[in-house]
């Protein structure tokens, strides 16, 4: 725990600095996928949506070195969840606005604040095993047939029999890949978790 709390201090405190080049790419690989996935829910494109994500991390980059984000009275999830909203929002009003020029409806209704709650955490959830596969691959020993019949069985729901018949493993040997590598990926999943929590918890 103390060792996440130092790495999380040390992002966040990095981001005042504007030739902090590795705090800012570190904090805009773990929030960017997130905040476009997160727009795709609220009904965007994908241009859209990439378009809200660039703006939503610029913006709370801006206001954090402002001195406008509080860690203090909230937490940083809502933040960045608020200013997603706000330029999805913005969006839907400048396409309202054509959309009434056609004689057409402009109503769109967003999620309300806990319904955005809980998109963020589903696909930060998303994110976050995205992330731990990665890791597991770059950093695991275990041979690359071993994380195959992992996604197939875990992931893809594929039956253990036609894995081991596509693997030449036996069933046993699947099963054991399965538990191995599972074990390893909670592990990473739980501390990318926690070093997400810490960030966005005040």
């Amino acid at each position: 725990m103390a060792e996440i709390e130092r790495t999380t201090t040390a992002l966040l405190e990095g981001l005042f600095d504007h030739d902090n080049e590795a705090a800012w790419s570190q904090f805009d690989a773990r929030y960017r996928p997130i905040v476009t996935a997160f727009a795709r829910k609220l009904g965007l494109g994908e241009s859209d949506a990439i378009d809200v994500a660039q703006e939503t991390i610029v913006q709370f980059l801006q206001e954090y070195r402002d001195g406008k984000y509080d860690r203090e009275r909230g937490r940083l999830r809502s933040w960045l969840v608020g200013i997603a909203r706000f330029r999805v929002a913005g969006i839907y009003r400048k396409k309202g606005v054509k959309r009434e020029y056609r004689g057409e409806s402009a109503m769109v209704a967003l999620p309300d604040d806990d319904e955005c709650s809980t998109l963020w955490n589903q696909e930060r959830r998303t994110v976050i095993l995205q992330l731990a596969m990665q890791e597991l691959r770059a950093t695991t020993r275990a041979h690359d047939r071993t994380i195959k019949a992992f996604e197939m069985v875990a992931m893809n729901q594929v039956p253990v029999a036609t894995v081991a018949a596509e693997l030449e493993m036996t069933d046993q040997e699947v099963y054991l890949a399965k538990s191995r590598t599972a074990k390893r990926l909670r592990t990473i999943i739980e501390r990318l978790e926690q070093t997400y929590d810490d960030e966005e918890t005040p």
